[in-house]
Formats: C-alpha cells, structure tokens, sequence
C-alpha cells in the first residue's frame, strides 16, 4: 500500500468505513460546500446524489455500491471525447462524466469560441496576484462554458534555463514569485467551479528527450525542496488546487509519475495534499509502482491503468485499500466541486468569449509589458512633434507572435495586430507606413519616419527547445539598419522569455510584450502612446549570452548520456548571477516606467526574534515623476553565510500605483520559519540559522537601495 500523510490515512479510513465522519475541509469557499445543489433530486438509487451528508460520508457511499469494474473506469482516460481527456459517466452510480481540458493560457486544444490570453509569462510579468487571479477567473469560466470540469493548468515549473521550449507558458524563474501568482490563479480558475490541476510535478524543464529516460535530472533534495517545489506547495496549500499532473521527467533515476519520493513523501506526507493526481499524457510507464507510489490516473487511456490494474489488484500486488484511495481521491473532488449536484452544462461547440474577457486579456497584456529601455523618453509616443511612425515586420502584421505552441496554444476569435493597433490609436494626425521584416523596404520606411518601432519574435512550442537564445538573424540584421537609419528606433520584442540584443546600444527604447494574444495591437498601442504607464517587470534574468546562464555546459543541458545534471544546485535564475558576480543584460524583477520612483525610511521589525517570530519589513514608495505610474516593491533576504544560500532571494513583492508627488508606505510579512528557513540535508528538513539577515527593498533584483538587518536566535548554529 502506498505510504499516506495521517490526514489522508484518517481520510482513507473513513472512506472504508471506519466509525465516524468529519467535514472535508474547504479549499475555497465557494465550490468546497458539500451542499447539495437545488437543482438535483434526491435518487433513492443514488442517496448521495442531493445529499446534506459531510463530502467523506458521500464519497464512502459510493465506494461501497461500486464494483472493481466501476473503480477501474474511474481511474483512467477513455480516447474519443472531445476533450483533451475525459473519464467516462457511471450512469447507474449516477456518477458524471470527468471531461479534462487545456490549458494555462486558456481553452486550447484548437477549441473556437474562447479568449486567447496573453501567455503566462506575461501574466507572471504584471507581478500582481489580482491580475493573475482575474486571468484564472477567465480560464475557469470559459471552461466551464466548454463543459470541462478540469482545467489543466496553470503551468508552474520554474525556468531553468531560457531554452526550454515551454518557458512562455510558466510563471519565471522563482518560487516565491510563482507560487504567489499561481495560487491566486488557481483561486480564479476554481471559484467557477472548474479544478485546476497544476503541471508538471516534477522538476520538469526541458523539452529534449522528454518522456523518455534519457531526461533523467540529477538533481539534489535541496534544490528539489528550495527551487523546484515550493510553488507546488503554495498551490496545493494556499491556492486549494484539486488536482496535481505528474510530468514527463526522469528524477535521479524514477520515472515522475512513480516517484515514491516526489509523490509520496513530499506531495502527500509534506504537503498533505489530499487532491487527485493525474498522469501527463502518454507519461505513464508502469502499473504496480505508479499505484504504489500515488499516481490516481492515467490519461489518456487505460494501457496501465485499465485490465493491467484490474488484475494486479486481483492478484493482490496493489491492495484494494490503494485502489480505493485512487478512486476516492478522485469523487472527493468531483463533490467538492459540485458535479453530482448539478446537471452537466456546457457545450464543446459553446461561444465562451465575452467582451469582459477580452478586457481583461487586454489588460493583462497591457500591465505584463516590460519597458526595458527609454533613452531620452523616446516613449511615449503622444507628443505632437511625432507626425510618422514605421511600423515594422511581419510580427506586426503577417505573422503577428500572438501566442506560444503546444497545449498552451489558444485559438484566437479575432487578432489586433499591431500595425491596427498603432494605425487606429495614431489617428489621422499621424502618417503610419509599414514595412516587412525586410531590408532594400524597412530602411526606406525608417528613414521617411520621424519614429521607426520594430516588432521582432521567436517562437517557442512545447515538444522542441531552442538552440540559442538569439532572435532570428534576419530580424537582427533589421533592427540594426533600421538603427542605422534612423535615430528614433524602437524595439517591440514578441518571445516567450529572454533573448539577446546585440544591437542594444544603437536603439532608444525596448519593450517586452511576451506572447500578447488576441488584444495584441491595441494593448501595444496604448503603451506606446502612454494611455498605459509600462508597469511590467522581468519574471526571468535576460542574461548577455548563453555562456552566463547557469546551465551552460551540455551536462547541465540538454544533458550527456541520459543524465542531465541539475549542478548548479540552488543557484538558478537571479540566484546564480549574484552568486558568481555576472551582469546580465536586464536583472529579474526589473521593468521602467513613464514616471520615477524612489524608496525611503526602510523598517525591520523587531530587530531581533526568535525563529518562529515574524518580521515586518516596511518602507515608502514616491513617485517622484510627473505623471500616474505603477512600480512594483520587492523584498529580499540574504542568509547568513554559512546557510550557503545566494545572496538574496526573493520573499515580498506588492504592486503600487501612485500619482505624481504621491507616497505609500509598503509591508511585507515575513514568517521566520518559512521566509529565513533553507533545506538542511543533515536533518531532512527546514532550519533557520542562528546569526544575521539582510533585509533589502527596490524595485527589481539589482536596485534594492533600502538594507537593514534582523537577528535570529532559537536556531541551529
């Protein structure tokens, strides 16, 4: 039998019978009722059907009226649905259909109807959790317009490495900052009554041999435990979600999805989650082990999970009590949603956008693009001296870079591109010409311009990774000689994370606007002309080359002979360009504004407190511009020395909006044993070290002007 936390033992246990019964603890307030719906008559064939029962008492209901055949259907897919999955209706247990949907950015799998999302990297660079949770408000209502009841999403691994091929659908390169971002997501997508199963658990970063076992990550506990997992425990935890997906990964030698050490000892007994777990797709490579180690279903189809579990479970190498929390995890969720109290509802065929969706992905694309450079205020463009702009490439126009590939890819009802946008907000004032992602024409159009903006892109899809970090050539060569011919040039850049830009010190401004989706032109467009303050901020490292990244041998990616060694341990992203003194082209956590801002009168309270207090750190935020703008306050820590943490890492962020000449005063809340704690192998667990740690506030990971300290005791050492 699989090894279970004591919550989910006692759960388990009530589940087979045992005497007494508890109330499911909520996860969210507004689908973890266990009440039953008006809608639904009470079936003297289905008792919990309509039921006022507490979750464990229905659930156990079921478990005794089904046979081993129903509880093998209710733990693996069945192929032919609409639906990225689906785990087919038990009509004689009065048990609904299961319907598993893509994805993070939105409904995908080439479904009509739906909004097209900026991509989560865009959505990680608003740097704002009420952005994320409106982004995951969009996603759960639209699917459950398309009548799935699982969405599969948000993404959260972190990014390793700006190679890998899904880095625009995750939320960047650290775990504080995505778990905060995800948690509220997932609060979004499940407040309309849609689970979220958050991917890919775990340590799953990188496309090259994916699935196979040649992707084996060498990987220590302790970067497992600071790097790699803790978003999936603020999902699980804070953010409530009902369902977590294995991924494709090898860890140091077990397959992902029957991991013992990832599935068992950490998401069950650490994290206590008690949500089903379900296979990535075509991720599952064993029976016996998969069961034994926590794995609830296998998607797409039943090839391990289907006769070759009936018949393990009837020769007795999976116990029945292990089938029976595989399946119990599974309707515990389906109650605490509601899908036994209402009829199913929804249609794949269904029209789910609304102008209100459309808003808020406009929006979010709006807040998610980066400012990373405005020499001599090129920008904003609404100065009466601007009579021409050039709109230039075929990101602009023919081949706009809307969205990533893969599971995350949304089809879009209708496309603004940005030579629309920038030609509709100019108004007739403005003379806009356009040219391709070509020289003998781009030059031509630049030079007749008082501005040239220059859209560039590169692609990236789940199922392949990049070679390079360098945009294509051919847009190099462009953006130079646009450079070249006119002063004025600005670089608008389409990708899915960091690249490259050796034509920096030749053009007057950049922004990065990621994968913008459907609102593309028109959310560029208000940025240029300032309708919109710039107020994102870098949710990854932009590093000078590919030789700065931390995994920059071929050990480290894409891996020799089987084994990708994850040697840079604990120093990923930022981590690693602090730790060994390496500049990178723009710091995590950096973004301009239209406007300026500046920090003061920093405080740490207490200075001194024992390792299970709090510290309070405080300071104000100015803007010191003259117009309205929006910075994001960010809070670090740096450990005593002989923790052999990286200099600072990042434990509070808030986004501010602020008039001219106004000031807030910011607070972030810094539990000791959670904020100041590292992973001690010698223990196998947290600690929190005795001695001093630098407390130090800005604006990204490079400009933190405010430092203080607090001292620790009560800890080892």
């Amino acid at each position: 039998m699989r090894f279970l936390n004591p919550a989910h033992a006692a759960h388990l246990a009530r589940l087979a019978g045992a005497a007494g019964a508890v109330v499911l603890a909520a996860g969210l307030g507004t689908v973890a009722s266990g009440s039953a719906s008006p809608a639904m008559a009470r079936d003297s064939s289905c008792p919990w059907v309509g039921s006022h029962a507490p979750i464990v008492v229905r659930v156990g209901e079921v478990l005794t009226k089904m046979t081993l055949a129903d509880k093998i259907s209710m733990v693996h897919g069945v192929t032919g649905s609409a639906y990225a999955g689906q785990v087919p209706a038990i009509p004689s247990l009065c048990v609904p259909a299961l319907n598993l949907q893509d994805g993070p950015a939105g409904v995908g799998d080439g479904m009509k109807g739906v909004t097209q999302l900026p991509a989560p990297a865009a959505d990680a660079a608003t740097w704002d959790t009420s952005d994320a949770q409106r982004y995951g408000k969009v996603i759960g209502a639209e699917e459950a317009g398309k009548g799935a009841n699982v969405n599969l999403g948000p993404t959260i691994n972190i990014v390793r490495d700006p190679r890998w091929g899904r880095a625009f659908e995750t939320l960047g390169e650290d775990p504080y900052l995505t778990g905060r971002l995800a948690a509220s997501e997932i609060g979004g997508i499940q407040g309309q009554g849609v689970m979220a199963q958050v991917k890919h658990f775990a340590v799953y970063n990188q496309e090259t041999n994916r699935n196979t076992r040649l992707d084996d990550a060498i990987v220590s506990e302790r970067a497992m435990q600071e790097i790699y997992l803790p978003a999936f425990r603020a999902s699980v935890g804070p953010g409530g979600a009902a369902s977590v997906m294995c991924s494709y990964s090898t860890i140091n030698g077990e397959g992902a999805c029957q991991d013992p050490y990832t599935l068992t000892q950490v998401l069950r007994r650490q994290f206590g989650f008690s949500g089903f777990v379900t296979s990535d797709w075509l991720a599952t490579h064993s029976t016996v082990p998969s069961a034994r180690a926590g794995l609830d279903m296998q998607m797409p189809d039943g090839s391990y999970y289907g006769l070759p579990l009936r018949l393990a479970v009837t020769d007795g190498q999976v116990p029945a009590a292990t089938l029976n929390a595989m399946v119990g995890d599974i309707l515990t969720e389906m109650f605490r949603f509601g899908l036994f109290d209402r009829a199913p509802s929804g249609s794949p065929s269904a029209t789910v956008t609304t102008p209100a969706h459309a808003a808020v992905a406009r929006d979010v694309a709006e807040q998610g693009t980066v400012l990373l450079k405005n020499n001599g205020d090129i920008l904003p463009l609404g100065s009466s001296s601007v009579k021409s702009i050039a709109v230039i490439g075929d990101d602009a126009s023919t081949s706009v870079q809307s969205a990533g590939g893969g599971s995350a890819s949304v089809t879009a009802p209708s496309l603004v591109t940005p030579l629309q946008g920038i030609t509709s907000r100019a108004g007739r004032g403005v003379t806009v010409s356009y040219a391709p992602t070509d020289v003998p024409k781009a030059v031509a159009a630049a030079r007749s311009s008082d501005v040239a903006v220059v859209f560039a892109s590169d692609s990236e899809s789940e199922g392949s990774d990049l070679s390079s970090i360098n945009l294509p050539s051919a847009e190099n060569k462009v953006i130079s000689a646009v450079a070249a011919a006119n002063p004025n040039t600005v670089v608008v850049l389409n990708t899915g994370s960091a690249v490259t830009m050796p034509w920096l010190g030749k053009v007057r401004g950049v922004l990065e606007a990621w994968y913008p989706g459907q609102e593309d032109g028109d959310a560029i467009a208000a940025v240029l002309f300032g309708d919109v303050d710039p107020s994102g901020h870098l949710p990854v490292t932009f590093p000078r080359s590919l030789a700065d990244v931390p995994a920059s041998t071929p050990a480290q990616w894409p891996g020799i002979a089987g084994k990708v060694r994850y040697s840079e341990g604990i120093d990923v992203g930022y981590r690693w360009y602090d730790a060994k003194g390496i500049t990178p082209l723009f710091p995590f956590g950096y973004g301009l504004s239209y406007t300026r801002f500046a920090f003061s009168h920093l405080a740490v309270t207490p200075a001194a407190t024992a390792s299970h207090g709090t510290v309070t750190v405080s300071a104000d935020v100015t803007n010191t511009g003259d117009r309205a703008g929006s910075d994001v306050a960010q809070a670090y820590v740096g450990d005593p020395a002989a923790t052999g943490e990286p200099p600072e890492q990042l434990k509070g962020f808030t986004k501010v909006t602020l008039a001219p000449g106004q000031t807030r005063r910011v607070s972030f809340r810094l539990p000791v044993a959670r904020a100041l704690s590292y992973w001690d192998g010698s223990v196998g667990g947290w600690s929190v070290a005795n001695g001093s740690y630098k407390v130090m506030v800005g604006d990204s990971s490079a400009n933190l002007p405010l430092s203080g300290t607090v001292r620790v005791t009560g800890g080892l050492g």
